[in-house]
């Protein structure tokens, strides 16, 4: 059998089992949640990855994981294609997990009551990736269809909003960050895809 994305699929896996896990152990949460004194004072860099592979409750998990799975796939093509190796996909994932929760880690760095866990971060990264690469592919927004394009703008104006209002314990900045470094690595992996996306902009082709 050929898979069509095998370092998504492993991701999902993973993520899946690992949060799985942590529902049920306390302990196994409070080591891999990102809680920056234990970053600042013990070193335990490691959270600054392993925070993405756990997740609040079943709903959380299964949005970050549907989310990966039908737009990460897409992604890690176009990556083996454009490099010819699977790991450049893996770079980027785990790396947008580390740039996107950065904003946050620095804010709080001090501060021993601030916690942050979920992949909401490195799955902006890849939607974002998406979008720039098909900017009027259709989505489903809560089963509504919308380009993606439309949605992008939605979401960079609504996270930008509740991320200043605050108040819902979501982190709207690592959303923000990770959609950025999404768009920014696959810049420098090919800074042409920046024509591509301006020209698409402005020759509309929906579910294209």
């Amino acid at each position: 059998m050929k898979f069509e994305g095998p370092i998504t699929l492993i991701l999902i896996a993973i993520t899946v089992v690992v949060s799985w896990m942590a529902f049920n152990n306390r302990k196994l949460l409070d080591r891999l949640i990102l809680w920056p004194p234990a970053v600042d004072r013990h070193r335990q860099y490691d959270r600054l990855v392993t925070y993405g592979f756990i997740h609040a409750d079943f709903a959380h998990l299964l949005f970050n994981m549907v989310t990966l799975f039908f737009f990460g796939q897409a992604i890690e093509r176009l990556m083996l294609r454009m490099t010819g190796s699977w790991w450049m996909y893996l770079l980027f994932y785990l790396s947008a997990l580390v740039v996107s929760i950065l904003p946050s880690y620095l804010k709080n760095q001090k501060n021993p009551n601030y916690l942050s866990l979920g992949a909401s971060g490195a799955v902006s990264a890849i939607l974002f990736a998406f979008i720039l690469v098909s900017p009027w592919s259709l989505i489903f927004v809560f089963f509504i269809p919308a380009p993606a394009i439309l949605y992008a703008v939605f979401y960079v104006g609504y996270s930008i909003w509740m991320d200043k209002k605050g108040g819902d314990n979501v982190n709207h900045s690592a959303h923000l960050a990770g959609a950025a470094y999404g768009v920014m690595f696959m810049l420098f992996m090919e800074p042409g895809l920046l024509q591509h996306f301006l020209q698409a902009v402005m020759n509309p082709s929906f579910g294209r």
